[in-house]
């Protein structure tokens, strides 16, 4: 179902000690369950996963289809499974309703898409086992990672986050006229933002509750120090023409896919716009997962014609404020089909940011932003994938560290994971 933004009072949220509570009880029932006697266990299924690059994956997500859970697993359910690595230790994992699902085989309605969990491999470590168990007793949810959340209670924004940085965009609301005599803010906009983080907790609840100018400043937590305006901001795209880049309004409608404990999935809508006399629409579907600096984005345009459009992903020129006397300097990768800065501020540190577009073209430039172009076909989708770190919040404290970074995440599409499955043995 696509959701528009109804004029609704926001619902009730848990203070955060609750949450909180609830996650530690939640995680403690959770060891329990994984201390559980070998025989609750009904049956297993056994999973390889391998990959060719030496370097380390941290945050692997591991995919598997439940139609081939069913198959090996017949009737098993989401809260009565384990998943477990190689020495035992049971791992968090979550079941995605997102297409291709798999009906069980007694028919009973259930329709799940994939199994997920994920895996640190270390420099060297190509070959990773695991196994999936059903359980007698039921598995509790894990504590989530990631989120993905329309915001009613600011103008119509959109933010999602995992345990390393913060993101949010623009709706509506916020790029509707002021009416006469009204202080509120207009801004019209189809970029990014990032809300750089300190801690792996969640915050973008906490800092909306806390207000505008408290997340601007750094209170602990990390702040938005990131501007966009109407630049791409951080990952933002139009439609270039060699000349002059075309960009859509805000977000029209947003539709949440998944939402933890380890990947959230949603998809923003952007309504027709002129580009240069073509008229096109977008839409975005991104992928967060846990322990990832990168999000995924498949960015759909559709457009009447035969032929192409290229497509310009951006990052802006001015990503910070004048007053921090920022100096920006740009890495582009041919190798690694990757445009990247890293910015150094007077007294908020230092902090990159970066775009990979796999099926990139070539680099352009202009007035706001800078540019990687790729050609886009009508509804195919054109997968890309942004980035952000910040000095004080993470292991990458130079250019040069931030280089290597984009550079490895480059090699690690280019080499996914081989995932094989089978029965007990």
């Amino acid at each position: 179902m696509t959701h528009t933004m109804p004029a609704v009072t926001a619902p009730r949220r848990l203070p955060f000690a609750a949450m909180a509570l609830f996650a530690a009880v939640s995680a403690a029932i959770s060891v329990a369950i994984g201390a559980a006697a070998p025989d609750a266990h009904a049956a297993t299924m056994h999973v390889t996963v391998t990959h060719t690059l030496q370097q380390a994956r941290p945050a692997e997500t591991i995919a598997i289809a439940w139609r081939d859970v069913n198959r090996l697993l017949p009737g098993a359910l989401l809260q009565r499974i384990a998943v477990r690595d190689a020495n035992g230790k049971l791992l968090p994992y979550q079941v995605t309703n997102v297409a291709p699902q798999a009906k069980d085989p007694d028919n009973r309605g259930v329709a799940y898409g994939e199994l997920l969990f994920q895996h640190d491999f270390a420099p060297g470590e190509t070959r990773a086992v695991f196994t999936i168990e059903t359980t007698d007793t039921v598995a509790p949810p894990f504590p989530s990672k990631v989120s993905a959340r329309y915001v009613q209670e600011r103008l119509d924004d959109f933010a999602w986050e995992n345990d390393k940085v913060a993101h949010r965009t623009y709706g509506p609301a916020l790029g509707a006229p002021a009416t006469p005599g009204s202080d509120k803010e207009v801004l019209v906009t189809s970029g990014l933002d990032i809300w750089f983080k300190r801690v792996d907790y969640p915050i973008v609840d906490r800092w909306y509750n806390k207000g505008h100018d408290h997340y601007h400043h750094d209170e602990g937590e990390g702040m938005d120090m990131y501007n966009v305006g109407k630049s791409r901001g951080a990952g933002g795209t139009g439609v270039w023409d060699g000349k002059t880049l075309h960009t859509g309004r805000n977000y029209a409608t947003w539709k949440v896919l998944a939402n933890g404990p380890l990947r959230a999935i949603f998809e923003l809508h952007y309504e027709r716009w002129d580009a240069a006399g073509v008229p096109v629409s977008e839409v975005k579907r991104f992928t967060v997962d846990a322990g990832r600096y990168f999000d995924q984005i498949d960015s759909t345009f559709t457009f009447a014609g035969a032929g192409h459009v290229n497509v310009a992903v951006g990052l802006n020129k001015t990503p910070t404020d004048k007053g921090q006397d920022p100096a920006i300097n740009t890495i582009k990768d041919d190798a690694s089909h990757a445009l990247a800065q890293w910015v150094t501020q007077k007294s908020n540190g230092a902090f990159g940011t970066a775009v990979i577009v796999p099926t990139s073209t070539g680099f352009a430039d202009d007035a706001l932003n800078q540019l990687i172009v790729a050609p886009v076909t009508s509804g195919q989708p054109l997968r890309y994938y942004t980035g952000a770190a910040w000095d004080r919040a993470s292991p990458y404290q130079t250019q040069d560290d931030w280089r290597k970074l984009v550079a490895l995440e480059a090699a690690r599409l280019r080499a996914p994971v081989t995932v094989t499955v089978s029965g007990a043995q």
